[in-house]
């Protein structure tokens, strides 16, 4: 071919998907998030460091992708699985469950939705190849780490369908994990309870209260005057109704909570800081978080259904269940408010709560270890949501429809997704090419 004809048909190329671009961010971003001028900035400013979070901020723009292209490994449209919705590789973490054991497990549900499993699997092997990518990882080693996760999954899964484990109880614990996960369990072993309420807390004339920092800051008084009046509703979500439950759940302190996430900016979200016990000086208070949050991501690309949005109306609440489904313990203190029109879920803010930083792998084998881990909790996820929800949500057990969608082919099954994700993690590093010229146009026409 002509290269002056390559070349225009590269610049029509892109010429048109800059344009599908811009529109969907005008779309999630402006129409429906309403986000300001300067949140969109801030939020665009982080999707620019790297492919990987312009993937981590984009997931309007990955559903809009895949959700019109075919795959043969999906379950039935009548057979949906609670999928966790933004799966990628920050949305693991360790944390410590109910009962007090840590654990290692996703720690994000904002956007659990219904739909296929395979989206879920989808979006989490595109992000471990660009993980991959910002390791150094070439081509081969970055299909070896998927394939490691799909695999992990599928034999998971199967475990799941033969009754060999229990998705009720399946969890990964220090006794359990290996490699880089087990690591930082055996960190986060050596911490303390009290070591995120000393991080953001003071002590003034021996009342603990939030201490200011660039992240949080004091609310103003409408701020705290419309939580306030709003907290007896989360109060009834948990069933807090004694005298004693009450003046566990007293507010001492709130502030706003500033500068998390990618995705949620723009999204309001607030600390409290509650009794909890009687200790002295507050040494037993617990921190909670207010989080606002909206429709998720998928329910614009996934078929509509009915009986879902007639149970989890609130949003507040759909996420909160969806924890609760995903999570064989789950935090005691999930639960859900309103505030105006806006609607909030409430959890704890675990001292524990920690990721595994990327440059905490050292090799290709310590990738291999994690993502093997993340598959088969994964598998946890789709397999025990069914449990918690059989109010006419998932009449059917999802491991067995997934198993099937799978068929008996495991390495054709991982092969195939791992070879897509590959190709697609090639689409986000072009995108966010376009991405970034884009940003610096808009930059240019504020000025």
């Amino acid at each position: 071919m002509d290269p002056k004809l390559t070349e225009r048909v590269k610049l029509t190329q892109n010429k048109l998907r800059r344009r599908t671009l811009s529109a969907i961010f005008q779309e999630f971003d402006y129409k429906m998030m309403k986000l300001e001028r300067s949140k969109r900035e801030e939020k665009y400013l982080k999707m620019s460091e790297t492919p990987f979070s312009f993937f981590r901020g984009s997931a309007y723009l990955f559903y809009f992708d895949v959700s019109r292209e075919w795959f043969p490994y999906h379950t039935p449209v009548n057979r949906p699985t609670w999928i966790q919705g933004d799966l990628h590789f920050e949305n693991f973490g360790a944390f410590r469950n109910e009962q007090g054991t840590l654990v290692y497990d996703v720690n994000d549900f904002d956007e659990g939705y219904l739909g296929s499993y395979l989206y879920d699997l989808l979006r989490m092997s595109v992000s471990i190849a660009l993980v991959g990518r910002l390791k150094g990882l070439m081509h081969d080693s970055q299909i070896s780490s998927i394939e490691a996760y799909l695999q992990a999954y599928s034999k998971q899964m199967r475990r799941f369908v033969k009754g060999k484990d229990d998705p009720a109880t399946y969890a990964i614990d220090v006794d359990q994990a290996e490699g880089p996960v087990k690591k930082l369990l055996k960190k986060l072993q050596k911490r303390k309870d009290q070591h995120f309420l000393e991080k953001v807390t003071a002590l003034v004339q021996e009342h603990r209260q939030f201490a200011a920092t660039d992240e949080i800051v004091p609310p103003t008084d409408e701020e705290r005057a419309v939580l306030l009046e709003a907290w007896p509703v989360y109060l009834t979500t948990v069933a807090a109704d004694d005298a004693e439950e009450l003046r566990h759940f007293q507010v001492k302190d709130i502030a706003v909570k500033h500068g998390s996430g990618t995705a949620s900016i723009g999204l309001d979200r607030f600390y409290v800081l509650i009794e909890a016990g009687e200790e002295e000086q507050g040494g037993d208070d617990i921190v909670l978080e207010v989080k606002e949050v909206r429709v998720p991501v998928p329910a614009y690309f996934m078929p509509y259904d009915e009986t879902f949005w007639s149970v989890f109306e609130h949003q507040g609440k759909r996420v909160t269940m969806t924890q609760k489904a995903m999570h064989h313990e789950a935090d005691p203190y999930l639960g859900w408010l309103s505030i105006g029109e806006r609607q909030f879920y409430v959890r704890e803010r675990s001292p524990y709560k920690k990721r595994l930083k990327l440059d905490s792998f050292e090799t290709a084998g310590d990738l291999l270890s994690v993502t093997t881990s993340m598959g088969k909790l994964t598998a946890k996820l789709h397999a025990r949501a069914d449990a918690d929800v059989a109010q006419g949500i998932l009449a059917y057990h999802s491991e067995v429809e997934i198993v099937k969608a799978m068929g008996n082919d495991e390495d054709a099954f991982c092969a195939s997704i791992a070879g897509w994700a590959v190709s697609y993690a090639d689409r986000v590093e072009q995108d966010y090419a376009l991405f970034t010229e884009w940003l610096g146009g808009r930059k240019k026409q504020s000025h």
